[in-house]
């Protein structure tokens, strides 16, 4: 299958004298894989998924999602994307059955209400369906945004954060039921995190970013046994605390 992501010559600078934020960037994510967008805070990855979404317009380069380029053609890649992340809220006053409702219309989703239903069994969210979005636990926020994130059957995710604040047995579930949906479905996903274990355990492949530029990647066990460490945390401080 062709990829479900290529990234070709990426650059990004909020201004003209200032220093790019993405420098660059040139990957391929395959059509089934999960693969890890990793690096410390400024390298980069929070421009790179907005380019992804198509919410920032790159200064240079090519995104080509799902074989539409988001130049040209981005609201037929985004029909068959989402995007989770717990540190965007969903409005507060809704219940969770009313803001799935709405994203289920925005997609144009057939069958909205069979599909919040199926979601809310499978994310184990009956009990809280109807209540408002702003009286949600972190855990059970996480799921609805999940819930979001699924509701038009993605053949493209971006995660970022998608554990972030959850107890580990919450996480473990998020991570569970991430690499099931992967495995039924096909979907491509790329993640960005601070969570080194959570990446180790779901990508094949990890991109590592400093400056917003590649500096290193490969499997998770692969940069492990290049840089000489015992796990992909201390290959990423070494990383992050080069100079160079």
């Amino acid at each position: 299958m062709p990829p479900a992501l290529i990234v070709e010559g990426l650059r990004k600078r909020y201004r003209a004298d200032a220093p790019f934020a993405v420098d660059g960037l040139d990957f391929s994510l395959p059509a089934g894989a999960t693969w890890g967008l990793l690096g410390g805070n400024g390298a980069g990855k929070t421009t790179t998924i907005a380019m992804l979404l198509g919410l920032l317009v790159p200064s240079e380069g090519r995104i080509t999602a799902l074989g539409h380029d988001m130049a040209t053609d981005r609201f037929a890649a985004l029909a068959m994307m989402n995007f989770s992340s717990p540190y965007i809220a969903l409005p507060h006053r809704l219940s969770v059955a009313e803001n799935l409702r709405i994203y289920g219309h925005l997609y144009n989703v057939a069958g909205t209400g069979a599909r919040i239903a199926e979601l809310a069994e499978t994310l184990q969210m009956g009990d809280f369906l109807n209540r408002p979005a702003g009286e949600l636990s972190a855990g059970q926020k996480t799921r609805v945004a999940l819930a979001k994130a699924l509701i038009n059957r993605p053949q493209l995710l971006l995660l970022d954060e998608p554990t972030a604040s959850l107890d580990p047995d919450t996480g473990d579930w998020v991570r569970t039921w991430l690499e099931r949906y992967r495995a039924d479905s096909g979907c491509a996903i790329l993640l960005a995190s601070h969570n080194m274990a959570e990446v180790e355990r779901l990508c094949g492949h990890v991109l590592m970013l400093k400056k917003g530029r590649v500096v290193d990647q490969g499997a998770p066990a692969e940069l492990v046994a290049r840089f000489g460490r015992d796990d992909l945390e201390q290959v990423f401080l070494d990383i992050a605390r080069a100079d160079a």
